[in-house]
């Protein structure tokens, strides 16, 4: 019988959170947020969790290895995404190019999906520990746009947590993010949509409708 969700305790060890940055050199520009990503209620983190079970097409391959080198070729076309925020005359927010990169932990969790309970759904023990908040990162303006952890499990499956500046994206906008990263995984040599950067930063994007959620 899965134990408990409420009452499931467990440890995660976590290695040194790094910079993920893309993987080939990208423009370093100045681009301002459309003027409906650029609201005062959005700026704010958005955090997110998805637990995948083991797939036979990763035997034999680490999924922090695998996830790890799909980001970096991926912000080669989301390059925005490894800039950061910066405030210009009245507030305005702007994406600085600058290719930093994002954060990324690689961790190891002695627990299996099947303890974590049926179905999968908040609130989730330990979050903290799947989603490390690291110090200093949590900023909207000059910090990193983007953290994410993978986390190894007992089963052979992973957890994929993240938490995302809202000014840079809504659901859809991250979902298609997302996808490309799968794509990249499988071994793509580009996304199908290319590129979001016009989406990102347009200041004449068109209101998209969009949500976040927890598979």
């Amino acid at each position: 019988m899965a134990s408990s969700p409420i009452s499931l305790v467990f440890k995660v060890h976590r290695r040194e959170p790094e910079l993920i940055k893309p993987a080939k050199p990208t423009p370093h520009e100045l681009k301002p947020l459309s003027d409906i990503d650029d609201q005062e209620g959005l700026r704010f983190q958005v955090p997110i969790l998805q637990f995948y079970r083991h797939s036979p097409s990763m035997q034999g391959k680490d999924p922090v290895e695998v996830i790890r080198e799909a980001l970096a070729e991926t912000l080669v076309f989301y390059y925005p995404f490894a800039g950061r925020l910066r405030e210009g005359h009245n507030r305005k927010l702007m994406v600085e190019c600058t290719g930093e990169g994002i954060l990324f932990i690689e961790a190891d969790a002695d627990v299996t999906l099947e303890q974590f309970g049926d179905p999968l759904q908040p609130p989730f023990p330990c979050f903290e520990e799947l989603l490390f908040d690291v110090p200093g990162s949590a900023g909207v303006l000059n910090c990193p746009l983007l953290l994410i952890q993978v986390t190894r499990l007992k089963c052979d499956g992973f957890l994929f947590g993240l938490r995302l500046n809202h000014t840079m994206s809504d659901g859809s906008g991250l979902a298609q993010f997302l996808t490309a990263v799968g794509e990249m995984a499988r071994g793509a040599t580009a996304p199908l949509r290319p590129s979001c950067v016009g989406e990102v930063c347009s200041e004449c994007k068109k209101p998209t409708t969009g949500y976040l959620h927890t598979p």
